[in-house]
């Protein structure tokens, strides 16, 4: 395999082992953690747990998106390039209010967080199975991040594990 697929499917190993790294380092604090530890209330924030079913929630949303199971992506158009997803990155606000739909229940037990992390993290290694070449030159808009193709919406997944990584650090008293 040469050229283009050849290149597609490094892509996808990286980007699946990106996720799948980000995703288990989250796992691991959670179990690391108490039930008491990850479920107390933090001030003006969300618990660890409440952070692990939002990170859990949104990583199956875009998987969804990058699987085609869920509409949104549609053809670049060919002038579209890739901006580096640091430069994206670097333009996000710090803070960010969750859509309703992502917003964690009042109260998740630390159990719950885990499992529905490790189902999510399921479901994106098989967007990643059933990820085509020509499903990489498919793209979304979004207020947040611009015009980015279904590759940059595995790298935002694991930019947003890993910004809510260190929440949940915060929020276990860990940093």
């Amino acid at each position: 395999m040469h050229g283009p697929e050849a290149a597609h499917m490094t892509r996808v190993r990286h980007l699946r082992e990106a996720f799948a790294s980000a995703n288990e380092r989250l796992v691991a604090r959670l179990r690391g953690a108490t039930d008491e530890a990850a479920e107390s209330p933090v001030p003006n924030g969300w618990s660890a747990a409440q952070i692990g079913w939002h990170v859990a929630n949104v990583s199956t949303r875009f998987a969804g998106l990058i699987a085609g199971d869920a509409p949104g992506p549609q053809p670049l158009p060919d002038s579209f390039f890739e901006r580096p997803w640091n430069e994206i990155a670097g333009s996000m606000p710090d803070r960010i209010q969750a859509s309703p739909a992502s917003q964690p229940p009042p109260t998740v037990r630390r159990t719950d967080a885990v499992a529905a992390l490790e189902t999510s993290g399921t479901k994106m290694a098989r967007a990643f199975d059933g990820l085509t070449l020509a499903r990489g030159r498919m793209g979304i808009t979004h207020s947040l991040v611009g015009t980015i193709s279904v590759y940059q919406l595995a790298e935002w997944a694991t930019a947003h594990i890993a910004r809510h990584n260190k929440q949940a650090k915060r929020a276990l008293g860990e940093g």
